[in-house]
């Protein structure tokens, strides 16, 4: 059996230079890493901001209270007396030099046409430091700003809530067969503290069957109950005219 030498590799000339040079940028690179300057600067790290999500809406603003009735934007009133133009001003005191000389004939100057002012309907100067400022409709208040808010859809359905809000943990429906199923409506008047003016009174019943009829009078006996026990009320007195009567239903979903 023959024996396998195994030579040694040879590179050739154009071998080696090309791994010396490849040995040499990378010495280049790990030396470039090692010396490179430290930055010493901190990047500051931002605080962590707390966001909360508003799940109901106050019916109460806490921006600042608004005015009734706002002044609105007043301009003062042009008087008949116009002042003449100011080039026209300046011709007037000028001497003419025609007087000088009685023998002199007269002659004509040329006299240029007068740029339109506010006294002579141009531009909008009339509103100088007099002009009175507003942001409403009304020419009788000194009131400044925006007039309040009327009740809309959004205050409508923030009462709603706040009226629910006060019922709800107080209103215990009975249970039995289709007792889910009962509706009562509920009418009651109150006064501005909040108070109840009279004592609630069933309107109507809904859902009644044969299951659940043993069940009706408690139903409507509980709802009356609810509505004692979560008077008074606090509810904003400016929209006392939207909640002074009203009318609520009860069912198993309140």
């Amino acid at each position: 059996m023959s024996e396998l030498t195994i030579q040694p590799a040879r590179f050739r000339g154009e071998e080696r230079i090309g791994l010396l040079v490849a040995l040499a940028l990378h010495v280049g690179v790990v030396a470039l890493l090692l010396f490179q300057p430290v930055r010493d600067e901190l990047v500051a790290i931002p605080e962590r901001m707390t966001v909360s999500l508003a799940s109901e809406v106050s019916l109460e603003s806490t921006a600042p209270d608004p005015v009734a009735e706002s002044r609105a934007a007043i301009a003062p009133e042009p008087s008949d007396e116009q002042a003449p133009p100011a080039e026209e001003q300046q011709l007037q005191a000028q001497p003419d030099p025609t007087r000088a000389a009685p023998d002199a004939p007269p002659t004509s100057r040329p006299t240029s046409r007068p740029t339109p002012t506010a006294a002579s309907g141009g531009s909008s100067d009339l509103i100088g430091s007099d002009f009175l400022e507003g942001a409403g409709s009304s020419r009788e208040t000194d009131a400044i700003g925006s007039e309040g808010a009327r009740f809309g859809p959004q205050q409508k359905a923030a009462l709603e809530a706040a009226i629910t809000r006060e019922l709800r943990p107080h209103w215990r429906p009975p249970s039995g067969a289709d007792a889910d199923k009962l509706v009562s409506i509920i009418a009651w008047k109150l006064n501005k503290d909040g108070t109840l003016n009279g004592r609630p009174r069933l309107v109507n019943q809904t859902g009644v069957n044969a299951s659940n009829r043993p069940q009706a009078n408690i139903h409507a006996e509980r709802a009356i109950r609810a509505v004692q026990s979560a008077a008074p009320f606090g509810l904003p007195e400016r929209f006392y005219s939207e909640w002074d009567d009203l009318v609520w239903n009860f069912d198993y979903r309140l």
